[in-house]
């Protein structure tokens, strides 16, 4: 009998097509669980499940609905806002998972935050204020440079820098708004988390955690600077050309952090500052890398990383597949400015740098365009793939070079 997958995904999600795709490969059956009713679900009954991702308890009885009917072999939540659902999900149908309160602590920054210190790692000092305090009174509390975030989102949206009081407070305001508006439902005061602004080289981590040992998938530098005052990420290259000894303690640390958060099974991204060759965990997500920025990724005979997760999830083993010798990397498309995409020129001319392997344009004609802190949505996406991560490097940053947007105001 072949296996049978529950995806939870949003509607928004990036991942669908390559998660879908992976488990296609793996002869598995495929149930996509979000959290609106699917225009297919009457043609293809069964392939589609609406459920509630919060409260979390109301989407597990639904799933546990479901699998009475007929039986998941998995539950994988795909992004940030179905990871805690899945593992309460996977729980009560006795699947493989990660325990429920650990992914919890991961989604939330003030728990992550406090389970690392509690640990005694590396870890900016930090405190936490409600969105409804007075951001004036705030500001005379707080150690400068600092940076402000809401406490569940990801992506770097609601992230700002704030050098004094003064930018604090129309940091405070703005992060505020950003966390009011995405507050989960029955949320009447959600928190910002304020800590201190850490300097250093930023990097990402992706791997896979089997029966709580932590296996390095990749690790990817980002030559562009993140120093704010928002930190739009661009660049994600991989292998790093850091040092060996700093690499080592660089998933040293990555091991210990998820052992802090109580972490044992599936992906994790990890994203980290270095800083004199010591690395610092900024965040820990029980989840894949963003967006589409797992195409950088192939291990062994051309084996992707969404099959891997599945692979594990079903318990028929990740084996032990490298990832590809060669240097690959991915620009998510900066935002220019805010408002109606009208069209994107230079494509071609993108497309045909040397190295480049795709560039996918996400937003459509018509979209609205919004920068960060407030957007979540990205432009687009261009691929590369060589022999060196400088030269990969390179090809993405001319093949942008290539590219117009035609943005008009709202």
């Amino acid at each position: 009998m072949a296996s049978r997958v529950l995806l939870l995904m949003p509607t928004t999600s990036y991942k669908a097509g390559e998660f879908v795709e992976a488990a296609n490969r793996l002869g598995a059956e495929v149930v996509v669980g979000t959290e609106r009713r699917q225009a297919l679900a009457d043609q293809a009954p069964g392939s589609t499940l609406a459920l509630e991702f919060e409260p979390v308890e109301a989407g597990v009885r639904a799933i546990a609905d479901a699998h009475r009917r007929s039986s998941f072999s998995a539950v994988v939540g795909t992004d940030d806002e179905t990871v805690v659902l899945a593992a309460a999900a996977a729980a009560r149908l006795g699947l493989r998972h990660n325990p429920p309160e650990a992914v919890r602590a991961a989604r939330n920054k003030l728990e992550m935050r406090s389970s690392l210190r509690s640990a005694a790692m590396r870890c900016p000092d930090f405190t936490s204020f409600s969105a409804t305090e007075s951001a004036a009174g705030v500001a005379g509390r707080v150690r400068y440079p600092c940076v402000l975030k809401p406490l569940e989102l990801a992506a770097s949206r609601g992230v700002m820098r704030a050098d004094g009081p003064a930018e604090f407070v129309r940091a405070f305001d703005r992060v505020a708004a950003i966390a009011s508006g995405a507050a989960r439902r029955g949320a009447s005061s959600p928190e910002l988390l304020v800590e201190d602004y850490l300097p250093g080289l930023e990097v990402a981590v992706e791997g896979l955690l089997v029966d709580r040992r932590l296996r390095l998938l990749a690790l990817f530098d980002k030559p562009d600077p993140l120093t704010g005052p928002i930190f739009e990420e661009t660049l994600f290259v991989t292998p790093s050309r850091l040092a060996g000894d700093v690499l080592a303690r660089i998933e040293a640390e990555v091991a210990a952090g998820c052992r802090a958060l109580g972490l044992t099974e599936g992906p994790i991204h990890a994203e980290l500052r270095v800083q004199g060759g010591l690395p610092w965990i900024l965040e820990i997500a029980p989840r894949t890398i963003g967006g589409l920025c797992s195409r950088t990724l192939r291990f062994g005979a051309g084996i992707s990383l969404e099959e891997l997760v599945l692979r594990h999830a079903l318990g028929l083993g990740a084996g032990e597949w490298e990832r590809e010798r060669r240097a690959a990397g991915v620009m998510m498309v900066p935002i220019p400015r805010r408002g109606i995409l009208r069209g994107v020129r230079g494509l071609r001319g993108a497309r045909a740098v040397p190295l480049i392997e795709g560039v996918t344009i996400t937003l459509h004609r018509g979209a609205e365009v919004v920068p960060l802190p407030e957007g979540h949505a990205y432009l687009g996406f261009i691929f590369a793939r060589g022999e060196r991560p400088a030269e990969v490097e390179a090809a993405l940053r001319e093949a942008h070079a290539h590219l117009a947007f035609d943005i008009t105001p709202r």
